[in-house]
């Protein structure tokens, strides 16, 4: 039998799955990592970054936490070693090649006008259904290329890293006209604790952006400048962000969007008349569910009180994979001033600082701006390619979501596969069970349906995520829906898709990675 050899770009967590799960079906793994260590993100975080899940759902189903790890949410330092200790386990090292930029992908040896005539991925739907094969050109440390030639190809390059996202300024407004420095987040955590302490020290500092990188950046100015120099917070949309992930009576998170019953009251993908009428009768519980997790959170944190009370539901943040944990003592440090909150709709620069709103008699004197706006996953996903057509395939069409079947195929480029684009609860989780489903396929167990099919269930999904994450639907988010996307997995490898002991268990507790050990036909 010939030895199948499987590129995979990427080291973080979702590259060293699919390196471990594809050695598991005796596949020879090539993984291309672009910086000096394994990680991915978590090589990169500020000092003060812990886990946003508990570490329970945020584990490996088959290396669990070491007991010396007892908070609830490790910190950056404990994430990075536990994934480090999985790849030694494991022994994925000796496939990993640091150092090593992929500069380009080119699918060689079948011609556009046969691919475009397939009624089935690859040809037949089979992973190496085609006589085409990818290849890969790397640069490596000394700048040196080389080419490499695999007949599959596993994308684990991520969302959120490599390619700023920075506003764009009419001329006159942006920063070129700023005397101070200007940074994004990215450059920000990639410094060293020490330098980025010194970065910040002893200045006015403005954060721009919402998310948690935002949040925290400014968490880390206050904990070094305290009221004296006080960060300014700038937000355009609010979101609803969590004091911790226990609510009245013990009931959690977990509890109200993690199980399999929380899932009745979604209009999911691909469900039968059934699902839909009970999604819709039970509507009036979906909105309470929501509301419920609204009212603990601005009962328990000043929102109303520094206008920070989120216009969108919960279930709308759930659903795009918006709402997070806030950094230990966030309000405490608005409240003594040494985080200052702004929400604003438009912003500028001027030589001193930042106009707020077109209010230029109430200038934001600053230092430093650091951009905390995100990144341009989908243009670092469409430069990895060489192809026009394949570039414009990952694309789709400008009000579309990146076109993936389950989440990790594209209908229309063979041989190939991404893990890692689409958020959920817990990226872990997700990475996991999607390089599960991929080993199985690679190994024959199952075969895609046709091409048809697969671009009707991308549509199914999609509109799914217009309808519950309204206009942040492009962040591709699974979070309101994980078990029933498990099921599809599940259901294709052939194995039970309902998997706990009890009906109780079933319906009302949690899903975790340890309900999904080795999965595999009739388990």
């Amino acid at each position: 039998m010939e030895e199948k050899r499987v590129g995979i770009i990427g080291g973080g967590i979702s590259g060293l799955l699919a390196c471990k799960y594809t050695l598991e079906k005796g596949l020879i793994p090539l993984v291309f990592e672009a910086s000096n260590a394994i990680g991915g993100v978590w090589t990169q975080t500020i000092e003060s970054t812990r886990l946003q899940s508990p570490k329970r759902t945020f584990e490996f189903t088959d290396f669990p936490w070491p007991k010396s790890v007892r908070g609830r949410y490790p910190h950056n330092k404990e994430v990075l070693k536990y994934v480090e200790d999985y790849a030694k386990h494991f022994g994925l090292m000796r496939y990993i090649q640091l150092n090593t930029k992929v500069i380009g992908i080119d699918y060689v040896g079948v011609c556009g006008d046969e691919m475009d005539s397939w009624e089935f991925w690859s040809g037949n739907g089979n992973a190496f259904g085609s006589k085409g094969k990818w290849q890969i050109l790397v640069q490596h440390e000394d700048f040196t290329t080389q080419e490499y030639e695999v007949e599959f190809l596993i994308l684990c390059i991520g969302r959120y890293s490599g390619l700023a996202n920075m506003p764009e300024f009419p001329l006159g407004e942006g920063p070129d006209i700023f005397a101070g420095k200007v940074i994004h987040s990215m450059d920000f955590s990639a410094m060293d604790n020490e330098s980025a302490r010194e970065l910040i020290k002893g200045k006015r500092v403005a954060v721009i952006g919402s998310q948690k990188s935002a949040i925290d950046i400014a968490a880390e100015c206050a904990n070094v400048n305290g009221h004296e120099f006080p960060c300014t917070l700038v937000q355009r949309t609010i979101p609803w962000a969590l004091p911790s992930g226990c609510f009245w009576w013990g009931v959690t998170l977990g509890n109200l969007y993690g199980s399999r019953f929380s899932e009745l009251l979604v209009h999911k993908p691909g469900q039968n008349i059934i699902y839909s009428v009970v999604a819709s009768l039970l509507a009036p519980l979906r909105w309470g569910f929501s509301k419920f997790v609204e009212s603990y959170i601005t009962w328990t944190l000043p929102l109303k009180k520094y206008n920070m009370v989120p216009k969108q539901s919960f279930l709308q943040d759930m659903s795009s994979c918006k709402s997070f944990l806030l950094p230990d003592n966030f309000y405490g440090k608005v409240e003594e001033g040494s985080i200052v909150l702004k929400k604003i709709q438009h912003f500028s620069f001027i030589k001193q600082g930042l106009i707020l709103d077109g209010e230029v008699d109430k200038p934001i004197k600053a230092d430093l701006v650091i951009f905390a706006t995100g990144y341009k996953g989908q243009e670092k996903l469409k430069n990895m390619f060489s192809s026009k057509k394949f570039q414009n395939h990952i694309v789709g069409s400008p009000n579309s979501v990146i076109p993936l079947y389950r989440h990790i195929i594209h209908p229309r480029i063979p041989n190939l596969a991404i893990i890692g684009y689409s958020g959920s609860i817990t990226n872990l989780h997700t990475s996991e069970m999607r390089c599960q489903w991929l080993a199985h396929f690679l190994d024959g167990t199952f075969k895609l349906p046709s091409i048809k099919e697969m671009e009707n269930d991308i549509q199914e999904w999609e509109e799914y995520m217009k309808t519950y994450a309204g206009k942040e639907y492009k962040r591709t988010c699974i979070a309101a829906l994980h078990i029933w996307y498990n099921d599809q997995l599940c259901k294709d490898i052939g194995c039970k898709n309902k998997r706990k002991k009890t009906f109780y268990e079933e319906w009302f507790q949690p899903y975790l990675q340890s309900d999904y050990v080795r999965l595999s036909p009739n388990n």
